[in-house]
């Protein structure tokens, strides 16, 4: 079950897992990231909507994680919950999507959340607006009840 009480549909692929070659990226220590920003003084954190969900499958590899139910056999389109380098795949593709403001120093992600730093209240709209509208364009989506 989620926090907000919705059904969180889980498989098993311990299976699958187990012959992966895993990713050698790292994530970054959220350590490291705090001290990217210890200097800001207005922030503005970001949660995507149906994070895990928006890096689609290489072609001809839905077969392989797809399950069985009872109202028949599925093959997502999207990696799934649970892969083994899943988080480091969609780390690599939020970093690849926001590298512009990343460098600025203004803007983290850690997997499926943005955090938006800035000196002054000044120009803090104006670098929301710029991730938001590059967002858009990738098809990512905050979820505004998580957002502060």
């Amino acid at each position: 079950m989620k926090k907000n009480g919705n059904k969180r549909m889980v498989q098993d692929y311990h299976y699958i897992n187990s012959g992966t070659v895993k990713n050698s990226y790292s994530l970054l220590l959220i350590s490291d990231l705090i001290d990217m920003v210890e200097s800001k003084k207005v922030f503005t954190k970001l949660d995507l909507w149906w994070g895990y969900n928006n890096v689609r499958i290489k072609k001809g590899d839905e077969w392989k994680v797809a399950f069985i139910t009872p109202m028949g056999s599925y093959k997502p389109m999207v990696m799934v919950f649970r892969l083994t380098n899943f988080p480091v795949t969609f780390q690599v593709m939020m970093n690849n999507i926001l590298r512009e403001l990343i460098n600025t120093g203004e803007v983290i992600s850690f997997i499926d959340n943005v955090l938006v730093g800035t000196d002054m209240e000044e120009g803090h709209d104006e670098v929301i607006e710029e991730m938001l509208k590059i967002m858009e364009e990738n098809n990512l989506y905050v979820k505004l009840e998580k957002c502060v």
